[in-house]
């Protein structure tokens, strides 16, 4: 989704602010912006005193989709290994006619966009870290240290050294090993409600939960690596990693951003899911719920094949042998709870699954898909839209609209919506005091369009201790 105005900028200072920054400028001369980058691009510089670059603009829809999702990609990464071309091919437009609708609608280019995130994560760095200016350039994307050096410039009118000799002496994390970062949030955030959901669901070897912290493996270049992830305070989680090197470290941390859902602007979906006589309660019992999203699609969705029509628990068993099978070891991580890295789509494409206790049927569906995956045929991230991503996978032999809605709202799509899931039938069967089908599910959940996602979360946790009682008597159609 797309920042509604976050920024207020000071024409007769040339420095753009924040929400919440106690300078007081003459309303005459403020102009709102949606984006930084929008801001920066207008020739504004970041307050020295609210350090925008340190905080995190909530999304709203306030663009076309088809924005929403190239903003996605931008944000992903897209633009740091290719050209506005290739973002205009992955999204089925002309490169100009994107850079209109930016332009239009977000008053700043994909280019822009993209720079103004390097700069902002470089600038972190900066001041959390001790990080030589080189490896700082490498980890934000800059594909030189002279690059690196003429952003700085341009976007925050400092040098590297300069920028680093203003951070304030709580600026720098210090880690027991490891680098720390913090990843800012718009609160509220329901992290132990976050950890719940993964701890079920973690693969043993792989992920582990435990002392308020989610821990995995993860495969960066070909070398293995380790994150840990904690609450680190009301605004913020604290990242630690342990790298083999922090090239595009940038993108890492986006990536860990998306598994916990950070730059979700849950105020807006629950503007409208609170007034709903079901998901009213259910949001304000947990403001600060956020859809869970996923490391790793690929993983998430062989997670899912397994765990078609059986329980969360049976499901993890099956994975968990996948990976003792054909997961590579790591030696060293027994202490975290860790082991293997969870296996590639190469590496699963003809890998041997019988024995397991996978049927024929999704052991073919794991092959399909991992070969889809490894070949480029398949490429699962935001560029279709929803309707198109589903009929893509579904297309493939044993994935059907519950395999294809769970893995696109883990993705990120905001009304995916897996209408057959046995735990959301059963959430709204607690609710309406009778039998509830998929179709029933399907009819009741267009009136949370477009936040089905976030509607699916707070129904999988309502059943948890401390729920809601609230009835569904003339919500759900009778069956």
């Amino acid at each position: 989704m797309i920042a509604a105005v976050s920024f207020s900028a000071v024409v007769t200072t040339g420095i753009y602010c924040r929400p919440g920054c106690s300078a007081r400028p003459n309303p005459s001369s403020v102009r709102p912006f949606a984006l930084a980058a929008a801001a920066e691009a207008a020739g504004f510089r970041a307050c020295l005193r609210c350090r925008p670059y340190r905080s995190v603009a909530p999304f709203t829809p306030d663009a076309p989709e088809l924005v929403c999702r190239a903003v996605q990609l931008v944000v992903d990464g897209v633009l740091d290994e290719h050209t506005e071309v290739a973002l205009g091919q992955r999204l089925g437009v002309s490169p100009r006619h994107l850079r209109r609708l930016f332009e239009q609608h977000l008053g700043v280019t994909p280019d822009q966009l993209a720079r103004s995130r390097r700069a902002h994560f470089a600038r972190r760095l900066l001041d959390d870290t001790d990080l030589s200016f080189a490896d700082i350039a490498y980890a934000a994307g800059f594909g030189s240290v002279r690059q690196f050096n003429r952003v700085c410039q341009d976007t925050f009118r400092a040098t590297p050294r300069e920028l680093r000799a203003r951070r304030r002496s709580s600026d720098r994390l210090v880690a027991d090993g490891g680098l720390a970062l913090r990843l800012p949030f718009h609160p509220p955030f329901e992290w132990d409600t976050m950890l719940e959901y993964f701890s079920a669901r973690a693969i043993p070897g792989v992920e582990h939960v435990s002392d308020g912290t989610y821990r995995r493996t993860v495969v960066i270049e070909g070398d293995p690596g380790v994150l840990e992830v904690s609450r680190g305070g009301d605004d913020h989680l604290v990242l630690v990693a342990h790298l083999p090197h922090w090239e595009g470290l940038i993108h890492i941390v986006q990536r860990v951003r998306h598994t916990f859902g950070l730059d979700d602007d849950i105020d807006v979906a629950a503007a409208k899911l609170v007034r709903d006589p079901l998901l009213g309660p259910l949001v304000r019992r947990l403001p600060g719920l956020r859809v869970p999203g996923t490391w790793d699609p690929f993983e998430t969705a062989v997670r899912a094949i397994c765990g078609q029509m059986i329980s969360v628990g049976a499901a993890r068993t099956l994975v968990e042998r996948i990976v003792a099978r054909h997961g590579i070891e790591v030696h060293g991580l027994g202490a975290l709870g860790l082991s293997r890295v969870f296996p590639s789509p190469a590496e699963l494409a003809r890998a041997d699954l019988d024995g397991i206790g996978l049927t024929a049927t999704r052991i073919e569906a794991v092959h399909t898909l991992a070969t889809a995956l490894a070949s480029g045929d398949l490429v699962v991230d935001r560029s279709m839209d929803l309707e198109r991503f589903v009929a893509r996978l579904c297309a493939l032999r044993g994935l059907g609209p519950w395999t294809a809605h769970y893995l696109a709202l883990r993705v990120g799509y905001p009304d995916a919506f897996p209408s057959s899931d046995l735990g959301l039938r059963r959430a709204l069967e607690a609710a309406s005091g009778g039998p509830v089908s998929a179709r029933d599910a399907e009819a009741v959940s267009e009136r949370w369009r477009p936040w089905r996602s976030l509607a699916a979360t707070h129904l999988w946790f309502s059943t948890s201790p401390g729920a809601s009682g609230a009835r569904l008597a003339s919500v759900v159609p009778p069956p």
